[in-house]
């Protein structure tokens, strides 16, 4: 008997319990960090801010910006199925995308802390008839209690990292009843596959990653034009998706390479922009003319290094260059999302630490799509070489798009394995409105 895996799961629970007279202290720091909204901080103890619609629901729950972004077009189809669908997430950024984004016929909210009273409270009152969580999202609590309720749970673009794998093996019990209703785990590749199955689920089948199949990020075009204008025929580069530690080499790049080329222009979009005041100070230490967007959003034509900490404007920054630093990889979290920039036509660098997207760093190096760099050193010379050959860094962003072909479908291939669960949902569905539209025609 795995007494370690019933242990730690009572221990998670006994710990959520324990927890929770200091949650409203716990939400009111993360308030007071730009990490919640405090006007609908009761969707965090599982409390609704709205009513639910009739009929069958679809409960999706996405982490972040990234994951919300690629499951908005499975939402889009699965609403125009007619069945309705609740988004949750876990930021305040994801829940702004999902207020411009979603579909009519879908709704958000913020995800419940893994309390059992807060999911209790959830799901009493939304009662879902199918959740799909997205990627790696796995939560002990919620995923015992929709077992209990005999909800089936479906993991789609799912992924699990070789350290979560072997975090999550040492607890078989935990993951035994975290995963006794997962009928279908759509995983995105053939290692994901691997290790959900060694965790006992037991149907698990390939489908790729939607973020494929997302497109580009868009962009306001005056706002683009103008930007354009202001910067006119200056060198300028975009490292995006930063994490600490990496703007100040960064900075120190920009300083060296502004040595040769003083109308350099470098655009940091950092991955979380409420990091803004930290590294505009960092980053003035060694550039002067530092110019951060959410303060003075027009670009001043003397701006040494334009800080971007704004929201839902990536598409915006990645039109501004050809060639693209994707961030978290100079320092060890595993790098961001390079589909983006490659789709946009962009050169693309990188550190070494990938393994968040691996297959997808592969794939875009072994054609010549993108470049690792191990040093700031690699850093200098590769800008300065592309800056010195407009066409070799065409030459690159058409390898970058030439790279991710084969990694498209992944829609069309997750909502086939999806229709089987959708389909009595669709019926359900039909047959609500037909009762609604007879009741109403009813003398």
């Amino acid at each position: 008997m795995d007494w370690s895996g019933r242990i730690a799961l009572s221990a998670y629970r006994t710990a959520g319990y324990a927890f929770s007279p200091i949650v409203p202290l716990f939400l009111t720091l993360r308030d007071s960090r730009g990490k919640e909204i405090r006007a609908r901080r009761n969707e965090r103890y599982g409390k609704a801010s709205f009513d639910r619609p009739s009929g069958p629901l679809v409960w999706v729950h996405a982490a972040s910006v990234g994951e919300t972004n690629a499951i908005i077009p499975l939402i889009e189809q699965i609403v125009e199925t007619g069945t309705r669908v609740l988004l949750t997430t876990t930021t305040v950024t994801s829940a702004q995308v999902a207020e411009q984004r979603l579909p009519k016929g879908a709704m958000h909210q913020f995800v419940p802390l893994d309390i059992l009273p807060f999911v209790k409270r959830f799901l009493n009152f939304w009662q879902p008839d199918l959740a799909l969580f997205v990627e790696s999202e796995l939560w002990p609590n919620i995923m015992t209690e929709l077992s209990h309720r005999d909800i089936a749970l479906i993991i789609v673009n799912g992924r699990m990292s070789e350290r979560s794998y072997e975090r999550w093996s040492k607890f078989p019990f935990a993951v035994r009843q975290m995963f006794g209703n997962v009928p279908l785990c759509l995983a995105q590749t053939e290692e994901d596959r691997t290790r959900y199955l060694q965790l006992g689920v037991a149907n698990v089948e390939v489908t790729g990653n939607l973020k494929f199949d997302v497109p580009p990020p868009a962009a306001d075009e005056q706002e683009l034009r103008t930007l354009r204008e202001v910067i006119g025929s200056r060198p300028v580069w975009i490292a995006a998706s930063t994490h600490p530690g990496e703007e100040r080499l960064l900075a120190q790049a920009h300083k060296r390479m502004a040595q040769r080329m003083p109308q350099l222009l470098t655009i940091i979009v950092p991955r979380h922009p409420e990091r803004g005041e930290e590294i505009e100070r960092e980053v003035k230490l060694l550039v002067p003319n530092v110019q951060r967007r959410s303060v003075a959003p027009g670009l001043n034509p003397q701006t040494s290094v334009y800080l971007c900490d704004t929201l839902g404007e990536l598409g915006l920054f990645y039109r501004l260059s050809r060639v693209a630093f994707v961030g978290g990889s100079l320092v060890n979290h595993g790098g961001q999302n390079p589909i983006e920039p490659a789709r946009l036509g962009c050169a693309i660098l990188h550190g070494p630490h990938t393994g968040n997207f691996g297959d997808i760093y592969e794939a875009l190096d072994r054609i010549g799509g993108a470049e690792r760099l191990n040093s700031e050193r690699d850093l200098i010379q590769t800008l300065a070489r592309l800056f010195s050959s407009s066409a070799e860094v065409h030459r690159r962003s058409e390898l970058a798009r030439q790279a991710l072909r084969p990694f498209a479908g992944a829609l069309d291939r997750t909502m086939m394995e999806l229709t089987p669960f959708l389909n009595p949902l669709k019926i359900n569905a039909e047959l609500n409105r037909a009762n609604t539209d007879a009741g109403f025609r009813a003398p």
